[in-house]
């Protein structure tokens, strides 16, 4: 979604600062609402979902990702643990020492 508002500023950018009786303003202006939009539709197209990314990845690689996301989900309730065990105390626990454990 920033990309939209990169064209929300580019347009009112251009309606702000480009008087509307400058010569070719109009068409000015519809050209650059054409380019941003057709720019959108364009990357909204193209721009394959992370299902699809993932379904046309090989096995060895579906492999080496679903490994990875396991770690993470392991990884992050384990990090959770130890801050909320942390959390308990007064003590300032800083996170190489969270590393450590």
């Amino acid at each position: 979604m920033t990309n939209i508002a990169w064209g929300r500023f580019l347009t009112t950018s251009a309606v702000l600062f480009l008087p509307s009786s400058a010569p070719g303003a109009t068409a000015l202006l519809e050209e650059l609402t054409a380019v941003i939009g057709g720019g959108y539709a364009l990357l909204v197209t193209t721009t394959p979902t992370e299902e699809e990314l993932y379904n046309r990845l090989s096995p060895d690689l579906r492999r080496k990702v679903d490994e990875i996301r396991r770690q993470r989900e392991g990884g992050d309730n384990a990090v959770k643990e130890q801050l909320a065990a942390a959390g308990d105390t007064d003590k300032i626990v800083w996170a190489s020492e969270l590393n450590k454990k």
